[in-house]
């Protein structure tokens, strides 16, 4: 794999970390059967070296996943345009690793972190709907085996 061409802008590890654990939301990027790319983008909690995101039982996404497992992920925190300067300021993490699907106690601590992470006020009303619907969701985790975070802090 090639290294990071813009080594002045490389974050640290714990910093690339700490912007994957913070961003809202992450675009996973997939390859079709066909050798198609697909981008989807979803929200996702980091556990201990792992991603996971959860989803509908099927479609275009689970389709890739279970016919290729490597899979690379981008988050994006703040950016903020520079017109005058014909650029961006920007941090922004990807991962790259192998994704496969979670059960049992597995999935229910995924669930369970993602709920901390989107409604931590409505963690309890949150325990009872993903009870409701637990044999309606999948959810899939990404080993992270490699990390590269980048950022243009000034203008």
């Amino acid at each position: 794999m090639r290294t990071m061409r813009r080594k002045d802008r490389e974050i640290a590890a714990g910093e690339a970390r700490r912007l994957l654990e913070q961003a809202e939301y992450g675009v996973l990027s997939t390859v079709a059967k066909d050798g198609s790319p697909y981008g989807v983008p979803l929200n996702f909690c980091v556990i201990d070296d792992c991603l996971y995101f959860h989803c509908a039982l099927e479609g275009q996404k689970i389709d890739n996943l279970e016919h290729q497992q490597s899979v690379s992920f981008c988050a994006v925190g703040k950016t903020e345009i520079l017109p005058a300067r014909f650029g961006t300021k920007y941090e922004s993490v990807i991962i790259a690793g192998k994704v496969h699907e979670a059960f049992g106690q597995e999935k229910q601590l995924a669930l369970e972190g993602l709920l901390r992470k989107y409604s931590p006020g409505f963690f309890d009303q949150g325990i009872k709907y993903i009870e409701d619907l637990r044999e309606k969701t999948r959810v899939f985790k990404i080993t992270i085996d490699k990390l590269t975070g980048k950022a243009r802090t000034r203008p």
